[in-house]
């Protein structure tokens, strides 16, 4: 742990701090389970019986398998155990699966996937780490457009943006970001050179999100579906 959970270690009590210890672990077996979520849902897209059905799709969009790698965009079959298959293989981990948003508990007590017959996006902190997906359909009559996933301990959508570690990789510097409606939004602004867009995940832009950009960027462009002109809004000074 680093030095900031040390400091604060001092002044919390024993039993607190070993709730915190735990409270770190679990953490880190959360990032690392959904990292594992996210390879295969990428490799799914290579492999699936029916992955021509989703790569048709993302090439209508005109996404570039280059911007597909580099938003580790990738899918999963419309089944109901798809990945619990693979992954669900002890009660806790599919306790574990439930409580991260990636399966739903049945009245049967055996979880079943979340997200079945969709693109999938994951969603990264600040840190490049995976803690939620967002999944879209790719017909109309599939159910909702986008399936996001819930809360959980390690995703406040509130405070999270989705392309704003890829902007942050794309550029040392961002001089301004742009924000739009959805994922499909900010990626298909990416494969036409625009790397600076982000967007917010199901819910309107808090001030949380504004907090975030503004600690890295001094110009923020709103670009909102059906809206005749930009927003532009500057840092205050």
């Amino acid at each position: 742990m680093g030095s900031e959970m040390c400091i604060r270690d001092r002044n919390r009590t024993p039993a607190q701090q070993k709730q915190d210890q735990k409270a770190y672990i679990q953490k880190q077996d959360d990032y690392e389970l959904m990292a594992q979520i996210s390879r295969f849902y990428q490799q799914q897209l290579k492999v699936a019986s029916d992955k021509d059905i989703a790569i048709d799709y993302l090439k209508g969009r005109g996404l570039s398998g280059e911007i597909v790698k580099r938003f580790g965009i990738g899918y999963i079959s419309d089944a109901w155990d798809g990945m619990m298959k693979v992954f669900g293989r002890s009660n806790q981990i599919n306790q574990q699966l439930v409580d991260l948003g990636m399966a739903i508990q049945s009245d049967k007590n055996r979880p079943y996937d979340r997200f079945r017959g969709r693109i999938q996006f994951p969603i990264r902190d600040k840190r490049g780490r995976v803690i939620a997906f967002g999944g879209r359909v790719m017909q109309a009559d599939q159910g909702p457009k986008y399936l996001n996933s819930p809360e959980t301990r390690i995703f406040h959508k509130g405070f999270e943006l989705y392309g704003l570690y890829e902007a942050k990789q794309a550029h040392k510097k961002l001089e301004h970001v742009l924000i739009v409606e959805g994922y499909m939004d900010v990626v298909a602004l990416a494969e036409q050179g625009i790397e600076y867009a982000v967007a917010a995940l199901g819910t309107a832009t808090t001030s949380e999100h504004m907090h975030t950009l503004f600690r890295t960027t001094d110009k923020v462009i709103c670009c909102y579906d059906g809206d005749l002109s930009l927003i532009h809004i500057s840092e205050p000074t």
